[in-house]
């Protein structure tokens, strides 16, 4: 029987085997590289933090600048559609007030110049009674005319509250509170017209009755 070489070889023994590779200890240098590699690392979200806190101040700005645009459109909105109608009912109570101004000066102005006519020197024997009937009817029609502006300008006598027409229903200022001048004054402004048509017909009496 023939034997082979290898047949006294231990196959169990080959010779040394290759020992795997040896995991060494990092070195300063790798440590290093990895602490800068870190670092670097930090910086850039570091930066990329600053971005998002700078575009969210930049939304939370823009947020702030539109809610002021809203409230302030409205706001302003209301202030002038409410101005607008105030304006324009007190300029139709300022156009309703100057008509009436003007009609009540064209009524005064009328009575006054038919009360500065009147001229008794040019009445005669046989018409002088229906000129002092006139002339009474002048002066109480005149009387009535002032009265009736009074009550609708309390300007006339003295007050500085809003006409009646403008401001209906407020109260007018009290007799009581006006100086005691004032009321005389007022008395004679409105107690001159009888005044004077008590004189008239006195002095008329006197005239007819020299004249029998």
């Amino acid at each position: 029987m023939a034997f082979e070489g290898t047949d006294f070889v231990d196959t169990d023994y080959s010779g040394p085997r290759n020992a795997p590779p040896s995991s060494r200890a990092p070195s300063r240098e790798d440590l290093d590289a990895q602490l800068t590699g870190t670092q670097q690392q930090l910086a850039r979200l570091r930066e990329a933090q600053e971005r998002l806190e700078r575009t969210r101040a930049a939304v939370e700005e823009t947020r702030r600048r539109h809610a002021n645009f809203t409230a302030g459109r409205s706001e302003t909105l209301q202030s002038l559609t409410r101005g607008i109608g105030l304006l324009e009912k007190a300029e139709q109570d300022a156009r309703r007030d100057a008509e009436q101004l003007a009609r009540t000066l064209e009524g005064l102005r009328s009575a006054l110049g038919g009360v500065e006519q009147l001229n008794e020197q040019s009445w005669t024997t046989e018409s002088w009674e229906q000129e002092l009937t006139r002339s009474l009817t002048t002066i109480e029609n005149a009387r009535l005319e002032y009265q009736s502006a009074a009550r609708k300008w309390p300007v006339l006598e003295g007050r500085t509250t809003v006409p009646d027409a403008a401001a209906p229903g407020r109260e007018a200022m009290p007799w009581n509170s006006l100086p005691l001048g004032r009321l005389c004054r007022l008395g004679l402004a409105l107690t001159w017209p009888l005044v004077l048509a008590t004189l008239l017909l006195a002095l008329s009496m006197a005239w007819l009755a020299l004249r029998r």
